[in-house]
């Protein structure tokens, strides 16, 4: 298994990433603070412990519990 990540598209709508070989959607309606985020900012991603995301230039992390199981993480943020 893979120990990687990869941005696989940006839309006007969210973020499609690889990690560890399965495919997840952030849509900005959920990720606010992605939505105004430069597509360096974006693809600046690293990858820890097989289980945590970091952006480290916009300071946002994300654990990949979360992405695997959205409903249960409400993740709304003005």
């Amino acid at each position: 298994m893979k120990n990687t990540v990869e941005i696989q598209n940006i839309s006007p709508k969210g973020i499609w990433l690889l990690v560890k070989d399965r495919e997840f959607y952030l849509p900005f309606a959920e990720f606010p603070w992605f939505q105004k985020a430069t597509i360096e900012q974006i693809c600046t991603v690293e990858f820890f412990h097989g289980k945590h995301l970091h952006w480290p230039t916009l300071d946002i992390d994300v654990h990949l519990d979360s992405l695997e199981h959205l409903s249960s993480y409400p993740l709304k943020y003005s």
